[in-house]
């Protein structure tokens, strides 16, 4: 089975690490192109790349400041990946209750054979 193009939805784009870096950088600020290479360390043709593929499933939004592009995420884009993780996140929690739970009774029959 062929693999889906990286710009035919937000999950394909998100599966390359460099771009879930940038969302990182981007989630509490906007930037210039200039700022991510620096702040990643790539060559920026490679950043601009990213940010293309960002930018064609909604993930990232840019405005012009001048002669500067600013780039931020877009949250509403974001909220699909948010929600199917929530899943996981749910999953985990229930998982941890149980160790806890297994955890506490293992203690509470080791405390009462000591007495």
């Amino acid at each position: 089975m062929a693999r889906a193009a990286t710009t035919s939805d937000a999950f394909n784009a998100v599966a390359e690490p460099r771009r879930r870096e940038i969302l990182e950088h981007l989630a509490l600020v906007e930037l210039p192109v200039g700022d991510l290479v620096m702040r990643m360390g790539l060559e920026q043709p490679s950043v601009s790349k990213h940010l293309k593929v960002l930018r064609d499933v909604g993930l990232v939004r840019v405005r012009r400041n001048g002669r500067h592009m600013l780039y931020r995420t877009n949250g509403e884009a974001i909220r699909p990946l948010h929600e199917w993780t929530r899943t996981f996140e749910r999953l985990w929690t229930h998982q941890l209750l149980r160790i806890k739970e297994r955890a506490e009774a293992k203690a509470k029959e080791s405390g009462t054979e000591q007495e």
